[in-house]
């Protein structure tokens, strides 16, 4: 058994150490928000945040959750920068077909919480690991700067 706090909510899971935490937190937990993209960490649709880290949830073995906080896509609603984020992505229209969303999100809102006022270059940068099939990259920039300056007050929401 693997006990681990899955957004501020404690979680013991009986599937097998080396299971890929992507796997776990679909099929066992039912959080689906959670994207399977690649299986090999390159594109990003799985990201969720590992104390506080962004990672890939399909190469992370549920044994590397141990005793830590994983949050997905779906606690962001409760946290400001998620809220600022994920309202700044509907505003500027950026999802198409949206497969690769919530690794967007999550990764942009990492930026954001390291880097509250991002350069278009450290936007980038930041969200380079992310992969949009639809290359809705310039509208991601928007957003991010977007929420960036409502987050630092120089817009109202």
């Amino acid at each position: 058994m693997v006990r681990f706090t899955l957004n501020q909510q404690t979680q013991d899971v009986q599937s097998a150490p080396e299971t890929p935490l992507l796997w776990v937190l679909r099929d066992e937990l039912g959080l689906t928000g959670t994207k399977f993209g690649c299986g090999m960490a390159l594109c990003g649709a799985c990201t969720v945040y590992l104390d506080g880290e962004a990672v890939r949830a399909c190469t992370t073995p549920l044994s590397a959750v141990s005793g830590k906080a994983v949050t997905t896509v779906e606690a962001l609603e409760n946290d400001r920068v998620g809220r600022a984020v994920q309202q700044a992505w509907v505003e500027t229209s950026v999802a198409q077909c949206g497969y690769c969303q919530a690794g967007q999100i999550m990764s942009a809102v990492a930026l954001l919480k390291a880097t509250p006022k991002p350069t278009d270059e450290q936007i980038d940068e930041g969200m380079s690991g992310n992969i949009c099939r639809c290359g809705t990259y310039v509208r991601i920039r928007e957003a991010v700067k977007l929420a960036s300056g409502r987050l630092a007050g120089g817009a109202r929401s």
